[in-house]
């Protein structure tokens, strides 16, 4: 008597893509809710007569802020080298182009912290300040997540299961994410003011 072949194994679910897909969709609806209601208030602070919307104490080091813009395409093609390698199945590239990508990182958390250094707003003092603390925390949270997603990332790449793309691929989207986030925060709080 003659058995039949094994089934084939079955399909990846990609649990980790799709749910890293959703975060980021949830992620860009609630920063873009963040940034309309940021400049909802300053367009209606600037109809107000006498009303001054930015103090003008607080002035944004645009260095640091453009470093950082700068530094998001550091990290896109480190993102981008990890799945390009981790496809090739080139396990120590997957490693050198994450641990690059969490210098990046820790560099930007770093110049974020240089930013609120320089400016020394309170949050407490007025809409501006409050809002602009809500922007800039709120990215400075991702970022922290992303640099703890990238070393998850690594370890888990790096320790064994080197079979699973799922994850650096999942890596990635949410960096193209943050860097998104960034620029609208860049532009509509660091450049338009």
């Amino acid at each position: 008597m003659h058995a039949l072949p094994p089934a084939p194994p079955p399909s990846p679910r990609r649990q980790v893509f799709v749910g890293t897909a959703l975060a980021c969709a949830a992620g860009v609806v609630m920063y873009g809710v963040m940034v309309a209601i940021f400049v909802k208030f300053r367009d209606e602070a600037m109809h107000v007569p006498g009303h001054v919307w930015k103090p003008k104490a607080a002035v944004v080091p645009e260095v640091a802020t453009n470093i950082m813009l700068i530094s998001f395409l550091a990290i896109f093609v480190m993102v981008q080298w990890a799945v390009y390698a981790a496809r090739r199945g080139h396990n120590s590239y997957v490693g050198l182009s994450l641990a690059i990508n969490a210098l990046v990182a820790i560099a930007v958390i770093n110049g974020q912290a240089f930013t609120y250094f320089q400016m020394r707003l309170g949050v407490n003092k007025g809409t501006y300040e409050l809002l602009f603390y809500a922007l800039t925390g709120t990215f400075l949270a991702l970022m922290i997540t992303g640099l703890v997603f990238t070393l998850v990332t690594m370890f888990r790449y790096l320790g064994g299961r080197s079979g699973d793309r799922e994850i650096v691929a999942a890596h990635a989207m949410y960096w193209y994410f943050v860097g998104a986030v960034y620029a609208a925060l860049w532009f509509v709080v660091y450049v338009t003011k």
